[in-house]
């Protein structure tokens, strides 16, 4: 998708920012290192752009969801010591990720078999794969369950010429709740299953966002960064978030018209709102294809340090909103950030909609063009 430029609505993201998060979690976790999640474009912030300034604050590699976010990321001059898919990628495009310099992750044993057979059928050798084996210790997504699979694994592995098991890893489901108890269930049956490799393989790391901030004890030799690197509360409000921490994404578009309605005017799809008395409503160029949901009705956007209200339903490519006085066309309409000292997060916009701020900021689309600052 070609970003829409020629409109005034942008999505801007501080580099800093994501250079200070990186910085605040190392710090926290002396002996981890840091893989900084880049999955999703990096959250709707731009992969390439928050990649190279996650490596050159420390961190010491990248993880992705998908090959064609790691290749995304190689094709750029992005190689670093560990680039490691998080999801399961088809065994007949292993050859791409091993000539890539790109890791795997390995979640079953049979799915390594058939990588084997794949990578000793190419007519030109592809470079050894390397591969992060899943565990699965009560995510209940992916990955290996037993010590018996593990040995497997292990075995297939070191009689291979074209695999290498470079890591290990989990996913905890809970690290970001007020009870513990899953969370250290897992770490410890997580540890239990690591004892049952014959060699200890290169990373074993089981650290997500929320471990690194709230669970700096666990044994670990990485923290996957992803929610914490944006600046963003993995819990959502429900522990303590470290005031270290610093949002580096902002939206923020303008009014492209205004106008007075009078009492018994209609405004919107379905006239779902009416004015009761004379009132200035302005439209703003933006709508649910930019990722501002319907359901997002009820949030209000900042306009000269006023919450404003939005009336009538987001339609896809404009939105009206209620506004105290007659502001000129170009007026600037903040959707995420601060202005004038009011604050709107995703955060608060994952809370007013039951969901996650993750959500509100992977779905900012294509569309919106992001401007880097301090880069």
């Amino acid at each position: 998708m070609r970003p829409a430029i020629h409109r005034p609505a942008v999505v801007t993201v501080d580099l800093e920012a994501i250079k200070n998060n990186v910085s605040v979690v190392q710090k926290s976790n002396p002996n981890k290192k840091v893989l900084a999640v880049v999955k999703a474009n990096a959250y709707g912030h731009g992969a390439v752009a928050v990649s190279k300034a996650s490596l050159s604050a420390g961190a010491a590699g990248l993880c992705v969801a998908c090959l064609d976010e790691g290749l995304e990321l190689t094709d750029a001059g992005i190689k670093p010591s560990l680039l490691l898919v998080l999801g399961v990628i088809e065994p007949i495009y292993a050859p791409i990720a091993a000539n890539a310099g790109i890791t795997l992750t390995a979640p079953s044993v049979d799915w390594l078999r058939q990588v084997q057979l794949v990578l000793a059928s190419q007519v030109e050798k592809p470079l050894p794969l390397k591969v992060h084996l899943a565990l699965d210790t009560g995510m209940g997504r992916i990955g290996l369950k037993t010590e018996d699979e593990i040995k497997e694994a292990e075995e297939l592995c070191d009689a291979s010429e074209r695999i290498q098991l470079d890591g290990v890893f989990t996913h905890f489901s809970t690290a970001d709740s007020k009870d513990n108890s899953l969370t250290i269930k897992q770490y410890n049956r997580f540890r239990a299953l690591v004892r049952a490799f014959n060699k200890r393989p290169n990373w074993v790391h089981c650290d997500n966002s929320a471990a690194g901030i709230w669970h700096t004890d666990l044994e670990s030799d990485a923290v996957r960064l992803g929610m914490a690197l944006y600046g963003l509360d993995p819990s959502l409000k429900v522990l303590d978030f470290p005031s270290d921490f610093k949002p580096a994404l902002s939206f923020t578009t303008e009014i492209a018209h205004i106008k007075q309605t009078q009492a018994g005017d209609t405004v919107g799809y379905g006239a779902t709102y009416r004015s009761e008395e004379p009132e200035w409503i302005a439209t703003l160029p933006i709508g649910y294809a930019d990722g501002w949901l319907r359901r997002f009705s009820h949030v209000p956007v900042i306009v000269d340090g006023h919450k404003c209200p939005i009336v009538g339903r987001i339609c896809m490519d404009q939105l009206m909103i209620k506004v105290p006085a007659c502001y000129p066309a170009g007026q600037k309409v903040t959707l995420i950030g601060t202005d004038h000292g009011v604050t709107i997060t995703a955060d608060d916009i994952a809370l007013a909609t039951d969901t996650i701020g993750h959500e509100i900021l992977c779905g900012l689309s294509g569309r919106l063009p992001r401007d880097y600052t301090n880069s």
